[in-house]
């Protein structure tokens, strides 16, 4: 097989062409990360990944993992503005085979993939070595997929939308974040508070709450870390209120599965925010759930601290057996 699997993302599009044999180890010939943002279409992303790549022989095997609903083969992103058919670039680029995945069901296969030195425990539990998992993470978007083993033991990995499920505020605080987000959005989802895409708004918000100035330009995440760094409280409010409602959410999602085999946090905002969420805030806001606190607090949770997870899961996914 000679594939060329993608990991495509409202920000970033991680791209590998990858050979080997259906069950084997793949062997990776080339790979690049591509701002989604300079690309009018998938199809003129892929072409110039083709064209960098100077193969000799040309790819038989398309597969991508992709942020949005899927319809069939077909999608329209969520957080990025292209609309794909797996039989439209079949057609256009030549490839027999195309296939599409939900980029969180590409991320959960990747978990599989991960070695030790991947990860660090947040909330160090024995994981069930059998038990369901599940997996969330703060990039663009929020993603969230699930993993439930089969009677071999292997995972199969399940795509979900839950990120866009309707945002439940824990506090006063937060209630007012809601009623001023439905003002400018209407429906209020957990990935409208908990994202990249969400950071201004969060900025904007404690910068009214604590009676400064707005910014002229919105402040995305890494422009809030620094302004937090250097002083600015409202910088240091939003990030707080950040890791609260990620922390929440979290805790939402384990109560939801409850992923003995391990909950896990994955996406560009989060490897970004490591010492946050390592500090207690996140995990005392994940087991904030009155009666159930105690089922939050027996899941293993895990922080995913490689950036190749989607990609690796597309690759698995491609290669995995039927």
């Amino acid at each position: 097989m000679e594939l060329i699997a993608g990991d495509i993302g409202g920000t970033k599009s991680w791209l590998a062409w990858v050979v080997g044999d259906a069950g084997g180890a793949p062997r990776l010939l080339f790979e690049k990360v591509y701002a989604s943002a300079d690309f009018a279409s998938a199809d003129a992303l892929l072409r110039q990944f083709v064209a960098e790549a100077q193969s000799t022989v040309p790819p038989n095997t398309l597969l991508l993992a992709l942020p949005g609903p899927l319809q069939g083969q077909h999608v329209k992103l969520t957080n990025l503005d292209w609309t794909l058919d797996a039989a439209d670039l079949a057609a256009s680029l030549g490839i027999a085979d195309v296939r599409f995945v939900n980029d969180f069901q590409a991320a959960a296969a990747g978990v599989a993939t991960l070695a030790a030195s991947d990860v660090i425990a947040l909330n160090p539990r024995p994981a069930d070595p059998g038990g369901v998992r599940a997996i969330i993470g703060a990039g663009t978007g929020m993603g969230l997929a699930f993993m439930v083993a089969d009677s071999s033991g292997r995972y199969r990995s399940f795509a979900s939308e839950g990120g866009h499920t309707d945002f439940a505020p824990g506090n006063a605080l937060q209630v007012r974040l809601l009623e001023r987000l439905r003002a400018e959005y209407g429906h209020v989802s957990w990935e409208r508070v908990v994202s990249g895409s969400a950071m201004n708004d969060l900025y904007r918000f404690c910068c009214t709450e604590q009676g400064l100035a707005l910014p002229g330009e919105p402040v995305g995440g890494a422009e809030l870390v620094a302004r937090a760094g250097a002083g600015d409280r409202a910088a240091v409010a939003a990030l707080d209120l950040f890791v609260d409602l990620y922390g929440a959410w979290a805790g939402n999602v384990a109560l939801l599965y409850q992923p003995r085999g391990g909950l896990y946090i994955a996406g560009g905002v989060s490897r970004h925010l490591q010492a946050h969420l390592q500090a207690p805030r996140f995990m005392t806001a994940a087991g904030d759930k009155g009666r159930m606190r105690g089922v939050v607090e027996r899941m293993p949770v895990f922080l995913v601290v490689q950036p190749r997870l989607g990609v690796q899961g597309a690759i698995a996914t491609a290669f995995a057996p039927p």
